[in-house]
């Protein structure tokens, strides 16, 4: 029996006994015009049609149910420690590192193992090094960038010592998207800094810093293999104290509002007081922002 089309229905004419008794389609409502030119047709298919004839599309799938869950991870702490040579970074990074567990990174360590290594590079930030110049942006800025997108330091914070150096520098890693959430200058009288320099000597085994006079080696042993580096003289530390000041306030020009000045001519357990107090706090405000996030 054929399947009525939707223009039989197209009449003012109830629809016919044939229609009626078809078993596989049902005329579910019908909407006539006044004009008998427009039909408006639903017909409900009934389920039972033999698959090679036509059949029903599966139901679409139930949308599933996404919640969004806020993260309950404190970001890691970001920090930038600065200071002339000598001023006790190196020192208040070992104790900041052993308290919060933030990857140190120290943009003279990086520069130091480049010449090492006898790179092009090295040889170039070598040479400017013993002018008591700053390296060039497109050694040290790549450097660095390179070291802060290694994994421990993305999920363990870092703490970028002595870097940057300049506002070149500074507006460099700005542009790699790498922002402190806190800035620490360490400020330290010349002549104490000239003293510290001049009396220090690493451990070219472990790699340890000593001093002659404030921080003695353990052994007689440590003591005969200490080493003096080449930019550890007066003459040299000078320089670079010129150039540290020169460069010191531009930098802060950029991150003047997360900016804290400690004092660094007070013994290193004061001085770490000072610092810890100021990333306490820091910690203690993205614990807070996160709860506000969560709520």
């Amino acid at each position: 029996m054929a399947v009525p089309t939707a223009s039989s229905f197209c009449s003012a004419r109830p629809p016919s006994s044939a229609a009626s008794n078809n078993p596989k389609v049902h005329l579910h409502s019908a909407q006539l015009s006044s004009a008998s030119t427009t039909c408006v047709l639903t017909l409900r298919l009934d389920p039972t049609l033999h698959a090679g004839r036509l059949r029903r599309l599966p139901a679409p799938p139930k949308p599933a149910n996404f919640r969004v869950v806020a993260s309950t991870k404190v970001d890691p702490l970001k920090i930038m420690i600065s200071g002339a040579p000598a001023s006790g970074k190196g020192t208040q990074c070992e104790l900041i590192k052993n308290k919060y567990g933030l990857v140190h990174i120290a943009a003279g360590d990086l520069l130091r193992a480049e010449i090492a290594s006898g790179s092009e590079n090295g040889k170039r930030a070598k040479e400017y090094m013993e002018k008591g110049q700053l390296v060039p942006d497109a050694i040290a800025v790549m450097m660095v960038k390179d070291r802060l997108l290694q994994p421990d330091s993305r999920e363990k914070g870092w703490l970028l010592d002595g870097y940057p150096r300049s506002l070149s520098q500074a507006t460099g890693l700005r542009a790699y998207g790498f922002e402190p959430d806190l800035f620490i200058l360490l400020e330290v009288s010349e002549d104490i800094l000239v003293e510290r320099v001049v009396g220090r000597r690493l451990d070219p085994v472990t790699g340890k810093i000593y001093h002659l006079k404030y921080f003695p080696p353990e052994t007689e042993e440590i003591a005969t293999r200490l080493t003096q580096r080449f930019d550890d003289t007066e003459e040299k530390v000078k320089l670079r104290l010129h150039t540290h000041n020169q460069n010191v306030e531009t930098v802060l020009s950029l991150y003047e509002d997360i900016t804290i000045k400690v004092k660094g001519n007070a013994p290193k357990e004061d001085v770490f007081v000072q610092i810890d107090t100021a990333l306490t706090k820091l910690l203690e405000e993205k614990k807070s922002a996160l709860g506000s996030l969560a709520a």
